[in-house]
């Protein structure tokens, strides 16, 4: 079909869509002949092609405004159909709406609500899912004995310091007993050398001095060496202890390098920080999994209903039944039905409006090729040519 041949059944078709008022508010387009020299080749030729142009540039709008306003015509349609059922199956729509909406409010407020875990956090859970809940009781066990360990490292250095401490005052005592020891026997060998000059000298009896002398140092001698092998005794002791220690405190420290190295691994397997961190993940995966199980559960009885919704509207030749799954609130509520009405009677003035100016763009622009034909009848069949291949071009 040529150009002028599609804005003719546009312009017979169009005649159905003038139901409602019209209010002509249009934006006038020109054509303006006077500048033009229909006499050279050329210029006719672009006057002419721009007129073809404004024709297919409209015929395409109409073309595409058509099909929307047909569809806006079928929506209408349908809703008249849908007001013009038997009672018995308005309350069967009514049913599977009101299902439908309760189900899509349950639905947004889980999902605001549900906000438990990020996606990556649920994946990285649902991966580890079969280590659960074992693996938090290892790794908290781990954590434990690591604790329990800590404090047996602490205790066992603590004792090693003391035993240190200890032992360090025992050798220092050792030496102060020798130094003491040394005096003593210093003192009483010069006692004597005093002793003996008075009784060489002044021949004085010195023999109760000497006795005293001899019975000091002697005490005194008997109490350094009795304490100094008490000392030696407790220092092999000690000495015993630490070594006992050292051997205790290495055992520990090879329990200790193993719990941290298997913790270290825990960490890794399960990508966390710690026991606690693991169990939260592992708290918010339970609530997650029953969100979306109850998601789940929804989105079933979402397509039960809508399915049923569908089969009862395609059942009285509803011509497009899907749209109402997402309008589903206008099968209750009146006022709903009527504000939708409302916006699609508004759509279709404004695509009737557009198309009835697309109309007239056309139509000017084909009397003017039309009248150029008349006026310029020995250019007829040039312009016609040329109408004829730019159809060809388009089509």
């Amino acid at each position: 079909m040529g150009l002028f041949g599609r804005l003719k059944g546009m312009f017979a078709r169009n005649d159905d869509y003038y139901e409602e008022e019209y209010v002509p508010e249009w934006d006038e387009t020109t054509l303006k002949r006077d500048d033009v020299d229909m006499h050279d080749k050329t210029q006719r030729e672009n006057y002419v092609t721009a007129c073809l142009e404004q024709i297919s540039e409209a015929a395409n709008e109409l073309d595409k405004l058509g099909g929307e306003y047909n569809l806006v015509t079928a929506y209408l349609k349908d809703m008249e159909e849908i007001e013009a059922l038997p009672e018995e199956t308005k309350e069967k729509l009514k049913t599977y709406a009101s299902k439908i909406v309760e189900i899509e409010g349950d639905r947004e407020d889980l999902r605001e609500k549900r906000h438990i875990m990020s996606e990556e956090e649920y994946n990285h859970m649902e991966r580890i899912e079969q280590y659960m809940p074992e693996g938090y009781e290892r790794l908290k066990e781990a954590e434990d004995y690591q604790t329990l360990v800590k404090k047996d490292l602490g205790r066992l250095d603590g004792e090693r310091h003391a035993y240190r401490f200890r032992r360090n005052e025992l050798l220092t005592s050792q030496q102060n007993m020798k130094g003491m020891t040394v005096i003593c026997i210093a003192s009483m060998a010069i006692l004597v050398v005093i002793l003996s000059i008075l009784s060489v000298v002044l021949q004085i009896d010195v023999q109760i001095g000497y006795l005293v002398a001899i019975l000091i140092s002697a005490a005194s001698i008997t109490l350094m060496y009795v304490k100094y092998h008490d000392s030696q005794r407790e220092l092999v002791r000690v000495e015993k202890a630490m070594n006992k220690l050292v051997l205790l405190q290495n055992t520990v420290k090879i329990r200790y390098v193993n719990n941290t190295n298997l913790l270290e691994y825990l960490y890794v397997k399960y990508d966390v920080n710690s026991s606690v961190e693991l169990n939260k993940l592992w708290d918010k995966y339970i609530l997650e999994n029953k969100a979306r199980e109850q998601e789940a559960r929804m989105e079933q009885d979402m397509d039960l209903n809508q399915s049923s919704l569908l089969k009862l509207l395609r059942r009285h030749n509803i011509q497009d039944p899907s749209i109402w799954l997402h309008q589903a609130q206008a099968l209750i509520d009146n006022k709903e039905m009527v504000e939708i009405r409302h916006n699609l009677i508004l759509r279709r003035q404004k695509l009737r409006k557009q198309m009835e100016y697309n109309a007239q763009v056309a139509q000017k622009a084909q009397d003017e090729v039309k009248d150029i034909v008349a006026q310029y009848p020995k250019y007829a069949k040039n312009i016609i040519d040329l109408v004829t291949n730019y159809e060809n071009a388009v089509t």
